[in-house]
């Protein structure tokens, strides 16, 4: 039995297996008492407990593991890639420019394009990677070619399941080993 405040956050997937978002124990106990929660996964059940029946005089008790499929016709795992957004972007990159390798914080991180805007880039992720403010304006509006700078990492479009896996600092041992069948195997490197 687990009290409601060490719950981590629960892993939901869809009918088909995919992940589809990381929920709190609010939202998972919403979906379980609606009857939208098709099956579970996880090595540990959470019990959250509520309020006491007034007929009955019992407590009502909802059990949670940590991998939930939910019975959910709106498709949010398109199967394919996460919106890129700045935080996004930061996450995938682990708070390092790509350009000098030093640790930048999420409000000093710059959105660097590759191929500049100026030159026809574009906002995709193959095409853009986190940089610190003097390795941005040292290649200014440059190909990393013509400023004599080299990438640390090729940027790379991340599936869902890895996006997942970087937005979420404690999963836990069952829904890392959910997750790891849907990434790329070099992601793991």
């Amino acid at each position: 039995m687990t009290t409601s405040a060490r719950i981590p956050l629960l892993l939901q997937v869809n009918a088909a297996g995919l992940p589809v978002e990381w929920i709190d124990w609010r939202h998972a106990v919403c979906l379980q008492v609606a009857g939208k929660v098709m099956w579970e996964a996880g090595d540990t059940p959470y019990e959250v407990h509520g309020g006491t029946c007034r007929s009955t005089g019992q407590r009502s008790v909802v059990t949670l593991r940590s991998v939930i499929a939910v019975a959910d016709r709106s498709n949010k795992w398109s199967g394919g890639v996460p919106t890129l957004t700045r935080r996004h972007l930061y996450q995938r990159d682990r708070g390092l420019c790509l350009y000098c390798g030093d640790a930048v914080s999420y409000r000093e991180m710059e959105m660097e394009h590759i191929l500049p805007r100026s030159k026809g880039g574009h906002s995709h992720w193959d095409n853009v990677v986190s940089a610190c403010r003097p390795c941005n304006q040292r290649k200014m509006d440059k190909t990393p070619e013509q400023a004599g700078m080299q990438l640390l990492a090729v940027p790379y479009a991340p599936n869902f399941a890895e996006y997942l896996l970087l937005s979420n600092r404690r999963i836990l041992a069952d829904q890392m080993a959910f997750l790891e069948q849907h990434i790329r195997p070099a992601f793991l490197n």
